[in-house]
């Protein structure tokens, strides 16, 4: 019999390891295995019971929301190339704000290890003990906020110290002064969206939701990352450091692969169930959550693509046009990016 029911005890647990994870100075989770693999943290009966809720949501029918990158209508910005060009006129600090950014973003996701979901249970018709979604406070939770920004009772990195392992990798430890960081990546939501049920049940949903589509975005910049690094005409003085910083950002990556499963998992279930609703009556979890899945579709990979890209190309004009010869580089990084578009 497929087991279904874990205590926050097993989702937390690790794998033994047989060498710890140290990268660029920094102590970071997870491990490796005898032949040197990667091994996730906390993934030991995490990954097997996320699999066995999928398994579940599939025996009985029910369709899996996408939460492929193939929802992604843009790349990143810059991309490759503009990065590359970048990198050669000497504008490292443009990769090492980035990184930055991507660290301190990463470590505010700790916050999930100390914000409880409500009782889902409570607006459920059905049994909900066997799911991913009756597990969000055994174990689920607390598991992402720590990949993301490290159990506060140990010194050890997660994935907040992890980009800064490959930033530091890449440029050297304090090669730059901090960078700016944006306040929020998630879509602001103003006035009700699901006054059917309780407002506190509303607002997890939409932050699950959110999160589940930041998760998505993040492969983009995975994937562009990892092609700048890889390149050899990168970071030619440094291609020690720069295999380090692309293996890192693929154990970041297999990291948020499990984010991603569960997430997708457990909003599956809510379309599926029946919910309770605050007038007394009941209705199904579809009719809550595709209105409002469209729309964190389209804004994260549209809206919040744009907003990101405006403000990352008015700080990178600055830093381009300070440069003797600025307006000529700032034309040839323009155009690089025009070329890629035309390509698409």
């Amino acid at each position: 019999m497929v087991k279904l029911v874990y205590s926050q005890e097993e989702l937390l647990a690790s794998h033994p390891y047989a060498e710890y994870h140290m990268a660029a100075g920094h102590k970071l989770h997870g491990g490796f295995d005898p032949e040197g693999n990667y091994v996730p943290p906390r993934s030991l009966h995490r990954i097997p019971a996320i699999n066995a809720w999928r398994g579940e949501v599939e025996r009985k029918g029910w369709k899996l929301i996408d939460c492929s990158a193939d929802l992604l209508k843009m790349g990143n910005y810059p991309s490759p190339e503009q990065q590359w060009l970048l990198l050669e006129n000497g504008l490292d600090l443009t990769m090492w704000n980035s990184l930055t950014i991507a660290g301190v973003i990463e470590g505010r996701g700790a916050l999930l290890a100390s914000f409880p979901a409500p009782d889902f249970q409570s607006i459920i018709v059905e049994d909900i003990s066997a799911m991913c979604i009756g597990h969000l406070n055994k174990g689920l939770l607390v598991a992402h906020g720590w990949d993301e920004g490290g159990n506060p009772a140990t010194d050890i990195g997660a994935h907040n110290k992890m980009w800064f392992a490959a930033r530091d990798a890449l440029f050297g430890a304090g090669a730059y002064g901090r960078a700016e960081i944006p306040e929020s990546i998630t879509r602001p939501e103003t006035g009700r969206l699901m006054p059917q049920i309780p407002l506190e049940h509303e607002q997890y949903l939409l932050l699950l939701m959110n999160l589940t589509m930041i998760e998505v975005r993040a492969e983009a910049v995975f994937r562009f990352n990892e092609t700048v690094v890889k390149n050899p005409d990168a970071f030619r003085n440094n291609r020690k450091g720069a295999g380090l910083a692309a293996d890192l950002i693929n154990r970041i990556r297999m990291d948020e692969n499990i984010h991603v499963a569960s997430l997708r998992v457990m909003l599956s279930e809510f379309r599926e169930l029946t919910i309770k609703t605050v007038d007394g009556g009941t209705m199904r979890g579809k009719d809550l959550f595709d209105p409002l899945w469209t729309p964190m579709i389209a804004y994260h990979t549209g809206e919040a693509f744009e907003f990101s890209r405006n403000q990352t190309r008015e700080a990178l004009q600055r830093q381009i046009m300070a440069l003797q010869g600025g307006e000529k580089l700032f034309a040839k990084f323009e155009s690089l990016e025009h070329r890629a578009l035309a390509a698409e």
